[in-house]
């Protein structure tokens, strides 16, 4: 009687890890629990899956705090031996919609209008710059 018992309460308890466990992997934290206004204009993946694995992406945003920005970035997904890039605007009608092939990702008329850049990089270290295309003046179209 005593082992019949020890038995549900072993089965209870393993039910009740797994469920503990399928709800932890269906609510962990993500892009959308940022307290940021954001869409995404461009993304380029190469085609290379047995090689280095380059992510571009292209992202309007209306706040462009460091803190935010850098988080936003730590959300993307990232391949070991990869590299992520997360270019960021804040007007949407001067960011590009579409994503050069080659670096520097960026059409050259709208570097100017990039706030900042997040990289991780094949090794897993992240670098964010404000302004990455330096300051090119501004030329009104």
């Amino acid at each position: 009687m005593k082992f019949s018992r020890l038995i549900y309460i072993l089965f209870a308890l393993v039910i009740g890890l797994m469920v503990w466990i399928v709800k932890d992997s269906f609510t962990q934290p993500g892009v959308s629990n940022l307290d940021l206004v954001y869409e995404e204009l461009a993304f380029y993946r190469n085609e290379n899956n047995t090689g280095p694995i380059q992510r571009v992406y292209v992202v309007y945003v209306e706040d462009d705090s460091r803190e935010l920005l850098e988080a936003y970035g730590n959300y993307m997904p990232h391949t070991k031996y990869g590299n992520t890039q997360v270019f960021f605007f804040t007007d949407s009608t001067k960011a590009p919609k579409d994503v050069l092939h080659v670096a520097p990702f960026i059409p050259n008329e709208y570097q100017a209008y990039c706030v900042a850049k997040y990289e991780k990089s094949a090794m897993g270290d992240v670098k964010f710059s404000n302004r990455p295309f330096g300051n090119k003046s501004v030329v009104n179209q």
